[in-house]
């Protein structure tokens, strides 16, 4: 499977991706302002962006404190098989998860490193026990729970 080729970004590309990941509900006016063009031009860059796949979407970011969903746990999952067709197994079962906000596959010492929201720790074991430990050639799990989030943005600017 080959990449697609990587859209070539300028300066003012830049500019206008990282003031969307600050704001992505910024009037065009007032992006075109910050990146120095007027409103049709950084409008049609948008577009260019959005139609390149550069940009993928845009989305509310929800208060996990207000929600009363602050607890975070981070799960190494051992796989008993990592064949193409377990690892496609584990992922498409993976993704059907609610609480599971991140899968990562690792090159390392474990198979995938998992994110998992909930209310809190019994939320979580009814979570492991009911739904990850269940999820295709899962040899073994290891928890470690967030104290604390110093920093969770999602993506880094540009």
């Amino acid at each position: 499977m080959t990449n697609p080729p990587t859209p070539k970004l300028d300066r003012i590309d830049r500019a206008i991706l990282n003031e969307l990941a600050r704001n992505a509900r910024i009037p065009m006016t007032e992006l075109g302002q910050k990146v120095g063009l007027s409103k049709t031009p950084v409008a049609a860059r948008v577009k260019r962006l959005e139609a390149e796949g550069v940009i993928t979407g845009y989305r509310a970011e929800l208060s996990a404190r207000k929600l009363g969903m602050e607890h975070v746990a981070f799960l190494e999952v051992r796989l008993s098989d990592t064949r193409e067709d377990s690892l496609a197994a584990f992922n498409k079962a993976v993704r059907e998860i609610a609480e599971v906000e991140e899968c990562h596959l690792i090159a390392g010492g474990f198979d995938y490193l998992v994110k998992v929201r909930t209310r809190d720790i019994t939320e979580y074991r009814r979570v492991l026990s009911e739904s990850i430990s269940r999820l295709p050639k899962v040899a073994s799990t290891s928890t470690f729970v967030s104290m604390e989030s110093v920093r969770d943005r999602g993506v880094a600017q540009i």
